[in-house]
């Protein structure tokens, strides 16, 4: 197994080289190769894009009676991939690139036509600087004032870039970033005080719906305590209320003087027949008044009592009275 590794070969001592017959090949034979797309280029047949580095099994020849400073020049052939239309390209030495010959354009070029146009105004002013020397001054001059006009800009850059190289742009950062909280505050402080405000005004709001309802159910209440009772017209006369006012000044400062709690043991109540319907009407009546009296008599202070038990004597004869009318009545 070692033995096909061996790379030396065994000569025999009488070997001649020279004796070795040469194959006679055609000098513009073709080899096929394997090769990329060294530029763009669209087809002229069917007008397909070819795109650069797509890959292609090309034909290589040399191409004979062009040489570049010793250097042979080579031609490819490629295959359109959608018409297979033949396509041929060579190397261009002189520009380090490849021109293309038939079959296809070449697009996306405008550098180099670019570049051939620089060599071409180049190559004029030289032939004009050989047959004119007053265009050589010219030029000359020309070419000072550009160069002045170059060193201003590069002077100016040189500034511009010393003055961004002084500002400190952390600090720059430092105070933006200081701007923006202080923005940021100031904004949620008004909203803040917005908030306040429309929150002062629902407020005010409400206590003034509060207060409205507040009057309108204390002036309810007020209307319905003047509103009488049903039994209200037993205890009370058929006066109206502001004859009433008068006696209850007085009473403050003198006393009751009718007060017929005190006149209870004098007053002798008759019995009468359930069938009399008007005369128990007023029984009742008398005896709600009585007990009326005893309760607003026992709430008064002791003075008002004293005085009235004073003057019992004379209020008795104003119970008899009253008792003969009575009896007149049966």
């Amino acid at each position: 197994m070692s033995e096909r590794k061996v790379l030396n070969k065994y000569y025999p001592p009488d070997f001649d080289p020279s004796k070795i017959p040469k194959l006679k090949l055609p000098k513009d034979r073709q080899y096929v190769v394997r090769l990329m797309a060294p530029f763009n280029m669209r087809c002229k047949t069917c007008g397909e894009y070819i795109y650069k580095g797509k890959k292609f099994n090309a034909r290589k020849e040399t191409v004979q009676n062009e040489v570049y400073l010793g250097l042979p020049i080579f031609r490819f052939y490629i295959k359109c991939t959608r018409c297979l239309a033949e396509i041929t390209f060579k190397t261009d030495p002189e520009n380090t690139d490849y021109t293309m010959e038939h079959g296809a354009t070449r697009n996306f070029q405008a550098e180099k036509l670019l570049e051939e146009e620089e060599k071409r105004v180049q190559k004029e002013r030289e032939e004009e600087e050989l047959n004119n020397p007053m265009k050589v001054l010219e030029n000359r001059t020309k070419d000072s004032k550009l160069e002045m006009e170059v060193l201003e800009n590069l002077q100016e850059l040189k500034e511009l870039n010393q003055r961004q190289a002084n500002v400190d742009f952390e600090s720059m950062l430092k105070q933006y970033k200081e701007y923006e909280e202080e923005r940021k505050r100031k904004e949620m402080e008004e909203d803040e005080e917005e908030m306040k405000a429309m929150l002062e005004q629902a407020q005010s709001r409400r206590f003034l719906e509060d207060s409205d309802s507040d009057e309108e159910a204390a002036q309810e209440p007020s209307r319905s305590v003047l509103k009488m009772k049903p039994t209200d017209i037993l205890q009370e006369d058929a006066e109206p209320q502001r004859k009433k006012l008068k006696p209850e000044s007085w009473e403050k400062s003198v006393g009751k003087l009718n007060s017929k709690c005190q006149l209870a043991g004098l007053v002798t109540v008759k019995k009468q027949t359930p069938g009399c319907t008007a005369a128990n009407g007023e029984g009742k009546q008398n005896t709600l008044q009585s007990s009326d009296a005893g309760c607003r008599s026992s709430s008064l202070p002791a003075v008002t009592q004293s005085q009235a038990a004073a003057q019992g004597s004379s209020l008795s004869l104003l119970g008899a009275y009253s008792d003969s009318e009575d009896s007149t009545s049966d």
